[in-house]
Parts: C-alpha cells; structure tokens; sequence
C-alpha cells in the first residue's frame, strides 16, 4: 500500500497541529490573566464602596442622633481612695443627746 503523502507532509500537519493548540492554550492563559486582573480591579472597588459607605454612614448618623448632654457633678466632694483600699460602708453617728429643760427642775 501506497503511502498517502510523504513524511515531510505528515510532519508538517502534525507541526501546524502543534502550533495551532499552543497558540490557543496561549491566548485562554492571556484570557485568563487578564479576567482575574480585572476581577480584582472590581472586588477592591467594591470594598472601597462599601468601607467608605459605613464610614460615611457612621458620621451622619453620629450628627443625626448627638448625645445627650452629660449633667454637671454636683458640688458635693467625694472622698479619695486609694485604688486599692477597700470602701466600707459609714456609719452615721448618732445624734448627741440634746440637754432638754424639764419643767420644775
């Protein structure tokens, strides 16, 4: 049997076949890179939206809703303590019996 063809054109079928599939496994890779390029271009954008988004809510909400105003102490004086002594209750002392007059005395 006859072959079909020479070697030489066998050869080179199988070369343009080789080429062809490494020309386009090459261009899915460039596809691929720069897919995930631009993916990450999106997802830091949309973070940034969403960071700056909570932020800006926070501040308005923060001048929306001020606090209230803090009363001011009042003029009484707290004794000091040390921060490691302990507080016991005090006692109140008792009233100094008042010398009353009695009558006929």
């Amino acid at each position: 049997m006859a072959a079909r063809g020479s070697r030489n054109a066998q050869r080179a079928r199988t070369e343009a076949e080789r080429a062809r599939l490494h020309n386009a496994r090459r261009d899915w890779h460039e596809r691929q890179i720069a897919r995930r390029a631009r993916d990450n271009v999106i997802a830091v954008t949309v973070g940034l939206v969403i960071v700056g988004g909570a932020v800006v809510s926070q501040v308005v909400h923060a001048q929306v809703t001020a606090p209230e105003p803090t009363p001011t102490p009042s003029p009484t004086v707290e004794p000091s303590v040390d921060p490691g002594e302990q507080i016991l209750p005090s006692e109140t002392p008792a009233p100094d019996p008042v010398p009353s007059e009695t009558p006929g005395g």
